[in-house]
């Protein structure tokens, strides 16, 4: 298996870098197209602030590497925001793969506390990314941490609800993404990361 990383300037890399390496896989972080685009699947994750990570992706043309890939891509919390089209973080335009707007999290009640930070359960979870997780109306916790998040939109594939209901994980042709870290929501995450190994186009 030849699994990339992209390299940009985000952190929690090295909690996915470790979890793969547990399913006994050794990625390449990399930020050059050519080994990008000969990869078998590509990894986007991330935590860190919208406008200025997109800036970093546009100086150094990651933006036209990510969009043009053809393999499976996963997203992870802010690379699942980057993938949209629009976040109200920092008003910032973003890659655009899903046509959808990230929204900041409007507390309703006292004890909305933002960021979400915790376990939570995701539920509907639909696609081969979510081979025998959520089954049969089961509803399985993962991790998050986030205080922007993505409406509802023809392009779940699966929920979760704080303050209101919003997309844990999202898909569209070859690309795949998740609010939640995979890498740190234990065996259900593990279970998630090595259905996308084994993800087909």
């Amino acid at each position: 298996m030849n699994l990339a990383i992209v390299k940009y300037n985000a952190g929690n890399i090295f909690s996915v870098v470790n979890a793969l390496r547990r399913l006994g896989v050794e990625p390449i972080l990399t930020d050059d197209a050519e080994t990008l685009a000969k990869a078998d699947k590509v990894l986007f994750p991330g935590q860190g602030e919208a406008s200025t990570t997109m800036s970093y992706i546009r100086e150094h043309r990651l933006d036209e590497i990510i969009m043009g890939l053809k393999q499976p891509v996963l997203g992870i919390c802010v690379g699942q925001q980057l993938m949209c089209r629009h976040s109200e973080e920092g008003d910032t335009d973003c890659l655009g793969i899903f046509p959808v707007d990230v929204k900041r999290f409007v507390p309703q009640r006292h004890e909305d506390k933002v960021p979400a930070m915790g376990w939570n359960m995701i539920y509907d979870a639909k696609t081969d990314l979510f081979n025998d997780i959520s089954e049969n109306g089961s509803r399985d916790y993962v991790y998050f941490v986030h205080s922007y998040y993505v409406p509802l939109c023809d392009y779940t594939i699966a929920k979760a609800d704080y303050i209101q209901p919003f997309s844990a994980a999202l898909h569209k042709d070859n690309f795949y993404a998740t609010q939640f870290h995979p890498e740190k929501s234990g065996s259900v995450g593990e279970k998630i990361l090595r259905n996308f190994l084994d993800l087909k186009l």
